[in-house]
């Protein structure tokens, strides 16, 4: 893709989530939605062979569906309170509607079947753009509409994704279904506090961010898709085989780690609200995540390739690719557990 088009189509993504992220309008909300996702569809086949373009089509299909729904339900709330801003919503079907619309869009249980296969058939840049930026204008749309979502609702869905992202992964040995399913755990993590505390879900959500783009990145300087790549970096790389295994621990949760830091706050907030036996069955199904992530790890970072390297002449080419904001991204994903008091005082 030439340059000034790629520049085009990346404006017109970010300025369809600003207009989402800015808007009190629901037009204006919807028309940021449908931009979005109009400029995202060359972004994933920009690779061009069969496998993007149904990728791209299942895309388009799921977030057109759901483009529709939630237009039902504006217009459903629209026609019940007489106003077209985001803050009204006393019609609870409508509310039902908007949400579900919005699981859609996030790739939610039981929503969730498009998000491993068209992660699976973009390139690895498309797919961290996926699952990252594309959460941010669905997911600040729930934040606005919080305290009129049916919490039985959005509860159940939630441990869905949980169930799902947990299950989902365990078989898997491509990096990128491994992501896809990782991400349809944390979005059941982000909207379950949803209702309770939505400073916390927005913390939840950067840290999320930060770990993906981060591990996005390392897999894209290895061009590794498959466990089975990622396993020849010791051999040449090896400390970015310890990056790996740090920021798979972290995205696992485990509490030295910046990961540990929302799950933590997220139990202790549904305990202050006199939950126990749901952060206890949250806090269990963390470890079905935490298990495919140790299996990734183990096969990366902890296992031998059968042969040392010990010929002069390099059997693989040195990487030119720059990745200026891996360093920040890597510190952010593993080192802010000393700053969870601070944290807990902004929530």
């Amino acid at each position: 893709m030439k340059p000034p088009i790629l520049i085009m189509i990346m404006t017109t993504i970010m300025s369809g989530t600003m207009i989402g992220l800015t808007s009190s309008h629901w037009l204006m909300i919807w028309i940021g939605f449908e931009m979005n996702m109009l400029a995202i569809i060359p972004i994933l086949m920009k690779n061009f062979s069969p496998r993007a373009t149904e990728a791209s089509t299942k895309y388009f299909l799921v977030q057109a569906t759901a483009s529709m729904l939630l237009m039902l339900g504006i217009i459903i709330n629209l026609m019940s309170s007489g106003q077209w801003t985001i803050l009204k919503l006393p019609n609870p079907m409508a509310s039902n509607l908007l949400t579900i619309a919005l699981a859609m869009k996030l790739g939610m249980s039981p929503f969730h079947f498009w998000v491993p296969e068209v992660t699976q058939g973009t390139p690895l840049p498309s797919g961290m753009i996926l699952l990252t930026w594309q959460k941010i204008a669905p997911l600040s749309i729930l934040y606005q509409i919080a305290p009129s979502i049916n919490p039985n609702l959005l509860t159940i869905m939630a441990i869905a994704s949980l169930l799902v992202g947990g299950w989902g992964g365990l078989n898997q040995t491509q990096l990128r279904k491994i992501m896809a399913y990782s991400s349809i755990a944390h979005m059941g993590w982000i909207t379950i506090i949803m209702m309770y505390n939505p400073t916390l879900m927005l913390l939840n959500l950067t840290i999320y961010i930060t770990m993906t783009l981060g591990t996005f990145m390392l897999f894209i300087y290895n061009s590794s898709t498959t466990t089975l790549s990622l396993s020849h970096t010791w051999n040449k790389l090896p400390l970015m085989t310890s990056l790996i295994l740090i920021l798979m621990l972290s995205l696992g949760g485990l509490p030295p780690l910046s990961g540990f830091v929302p799950k933590w706050l997220i139990i202790q907030e549904l305990t202050k609200n006199d939950m126990i036996i749901l952060p206890t069955f949250m806090a269990i199904t963390a470890l079905l995540n935490l298990y495919f992530y140790m299996r990734l790890s183990y096969t990366t970072a902890l296992t031998l390739f059968p042969s040392t390297n010990n010929m002069k002449m390099k059997w693989q080419f040195e990487s030119t690719k720059k990745m200026i904001l891996l360093p920040p991204l890597i510190i952010i994903s593993t080192m802010l557990l000393p700053m969870t008091p601070m944290m807990s005082i902004l929530d």
